[in-house]
């Protein structure tokens, strides 16, 4: 697979996780959507870290990091997603 393809995948993939969260605000609350949304991307990416790692002490060995690496990238993607909405308050 070419990065063009990943990169689509990974979209596609994201639109479809969104889709879920944005039929779920029909009938709940904004923020108590975000907080699941949060909650299961945290679980899930726990999961894949433990996945990856197969031991215990190789789980102990990459969980900060895994930490770190998550975190940093929802920083980022965060940031970029907020500069994108700005624009709503700023276009007429």
């Amino acid at each position: 697979m070419n990065e063009n393809e990943k990169r689509k995948l990974f979209t596609q993939t994201a639109d479809a996780f969104i889709d879920v969260a944005n039929s779920q605000c029909e009938t709940q609350d904004k923020a108590i959507v975000a907080s699941a949304f949060l909650y299961g991307a945290a679980r899930f990416c726990s999961f894949v870290v433990a996945a990856e790692a197969g031991t215990l002490s190789k789980y102990e060995a990459d969980r900060e990091g895994g930490m770190e690496y998550f975190s940093d990238e929802f920083k980022r993607m965060l940031g970029e997603h907020m500069e994108d909405y700005k624009r709503t308050f700023t276009e007429s």
